[in-house]
């Protein structure tokens, strides 16, 4: 059983113990525990206080062993070992020398990364990092943008570069989806444009992305609501009393 399209309609077991496909184990060997295969068809496993990667058979992908193995995103997997946290290509070989306390997952070729200060930042696909400064916080790219949290609290968005996208610092912020980001200020949430400025003036208790132009938003009250971009109530889902 070989091949890119087979690993995509496998499945974890309900023991997590091993993979499935179409309702039979894909391959006879068992494990502690299994995640989901990612490309290029590798799946991490571990079993007692080693991790490493299998393909489609339950062979090993490489002969190294981890403390603790993670999907493969953008060819890379991040891993940890005695000797800390780094990302690895498929065939086990190390991205770069450099370790970390904490490794997230590859995405728009960027990756968070936390040093042995504390300070987020993120690396770019050679394992370097992206740009000079470092965060109390940083988040996943998409669709070019991330979050990063300064030293008092509040957020922005910066570039693949490490740049600005905007002067606006928010006491909670999310990326962009559709187009809006959800975000927090002093009033509450509400979404932001590409310049950080709220897209209406209502403010709710939690709200989420926009859907086809349509977002679930819950106001102060204990209300729920359906709105569109302008802020403006399209369908009730809950009275303040329910």
């Amino acid at each position: 059983m070989t091949g890119a399209i087979e690993w995509v309609h496998t499945r974890v077991s309900d023991d997590a113990t091993h993979h499935l496909l179409d309702g039979r184990p894909l391959y006879a060997d068992r494990f502690d525990t299994v995640l989901k295969f990612h490309a290029p068809g590798l799946a991490p496993v571990r079993r007692g206080h080693e991790a490493w990667h299998v393909d489609v058979h339950g062979r090993p992908a490489y002969a190294r062993r981890f403390l603790a193995t993670f999907g493969f995103y953008e060819g890379l997997s991040a891993v940890t070992g005695p000797d800390g946290w780094h990302h690895i290509h498929p065939d086990g070989r190390d991205l770069a020398p450099a370790r970390h306390d904490w490794c997230g997952n590859f995405q728009g070729t960027r990756c968070t990364v936390r040093g042995p200060s504390g300070r987020y930042h993120h690396i770019d696909h050679e394992g370097h990092a992206a740009y000079s400064a470092r965060w109390r916080y940083a988040g996943d790219y998409r669709d070019g943008f991330a979050v990063v949290q300064r030293d008092d609290g509040l957020s922005s968005h910066i570039d693949e570069h490490g740049r600005p996208l905007h002067d606006r610092w928010l006491l909670d912020l999310d990326v962009f989806h559709k187009g809006f980001a959800r975000a927090r200020d002093g009033r509450g949430w509400m979404h932001v444009d590409r310049h950080g400025r709220p897209i209406y003036p209502r403010r709710f208790a939690a709200v989420e992305p926009f859907y086809n132009g349509q977002a679930r938003v819950e106001c102060h009250d204990g209300s729920l609501e359906i709105i569109d971009e302008t802020g403006r109530r399209l369908v009730g889902l809950r009275d303040p009393s329910e």
